[in-house]
Formats: C-alpha cells, sequence, structure tokens
C-alpha cells in the first residue's frame, strides 16, 4: 500500500444493502446448515409423500418447504424497506479511510473510528461488513467501491490482523 493512501466513499444505505446483511446474519453457521437441510428433508417428503398423504400434509410440508426459501427472504426484505426509510439510515455517509482509521461524517456530525475499535470486517457478495461490536456496524456497498473495490479489500487485509478478516 502506498504511503497516505486514503479511500473515499459516499454512501447511501439502500433497502438491498440492509437485506444482505439480514440474510447474511439469518443464514451463517449452524442456523444456515439448519435451514437448507431442514428446506431438503420437507421437499423430499413432500415429493416421495405427495400421493400417499392427505392436503392438510401437503400443504404443511409445503409451509415447510416455502419457510426459509421465500417467507424468511420476503419478510427480511419488507423489514430491509422499512429500515432503509428512518431517516437515520436515509442521510448520506461520507467515509474517509486511511492507514490510521478512518472518519465518518453524516450530515454535521462526524466521528473517527480507529482500526482497533473494529472487531471485525466480512466481506459477503455485494458488500464488505465493518463490525465495531454486536450491534453496530458499517456496511459498504460494492456499488459504491466500484473498481476501487479489489484496491479497498487489500487495503483491509493490510490494515486488520488476519484473525478479524473474513472472506475480504
Amino acid at each position: 500500500m502506498a504511503k497516505g493512501q486514503t479511500f473515499q466513499f459516499h454512501i447511501q444505505v439502500e433497502a438491498g444493502d440492509l437485506w444482505r446483511f439480514s440474510m447474511y446474519h439469518a443464514n451463517k453457521g449452524y442456523l444456515g446448515i439448519f435451514n437448507v437441510l431442514f428446506t431438503l428433508a420437507s421437499l423430499y417428503l413432500l415429493v416421495t409423500k405427495w400421493t400417499s398423504s392427505t392436503m392438510a400434509y401437503r400443504l404443511l410440508l409445503l409451509v415447510c418447504v416455502l419457510m426459509f426459501t421465500v417467507w424468511q427472504p420476503g419478510l427480511l426484505f419488507l423489514k430491509a424497506m422499512k429500515q432503509a426509510k428512518n431517516q437515520r439510515l436515509k442521510a448520506p455517509m461520507d467515509m474517509t479511510f486511511t492507514k490510521e482509521g478512518f472518519v465518518v461524517a453524516q450530515g454535521e456530525e462526524s466521528m473517527k473510528v480507529t482500526w482497533d475499535q473494529i472487531g471485525r470486517a466480512v466481506g459477503i457478495p455485494g458488500e464488505y461488513i465493518l463490525y465495531m461490536g454486536r450491534m453496530r456496524a458499517y456496511l459498504l456497498p460494492d456499488r459504491v467501491m466500484g473498481e476501487e473495490k479489489a484496491k479497498f479489500g487489500e487495503f483491509l487485509r493490510e490494515t486488520l490482523p488476519g484473525e478479524r478478516l473474513k472472506r475480504v
């Protein structure tokens, strides 16, 4: 990384960004494995027991198949749309990243964050997530980073220790 290299991003969080973030949390780890296995088992039973089961049993299995494939993503998207209308999230943020940390400016407010305050950085399809704790994170969508995404990922790998990076 060149000395003094900085990255500046103007971020307007959209419902899709929040939805990807929510889907990541709803389907990571053992919960995601359970969701897939539950859906596959329900689909298997629906197909193999179709002719020998009652209509109520078929409907129950159909609900089970659709639960994590249609309803959960749909409900998370509705929630993300509602969150995106929140005035705090609606206001654009300017983020400037340097070797020392980054500055987040939103309206008249600004806050400096040092890299030791970042618990971890996670790359998911469509965005990077910078966690400050369990309840606070910054989303950096691909559409905002554009062609600088690869360089920014390299910057994160050089700035943060490896144990605080996941898929970056």
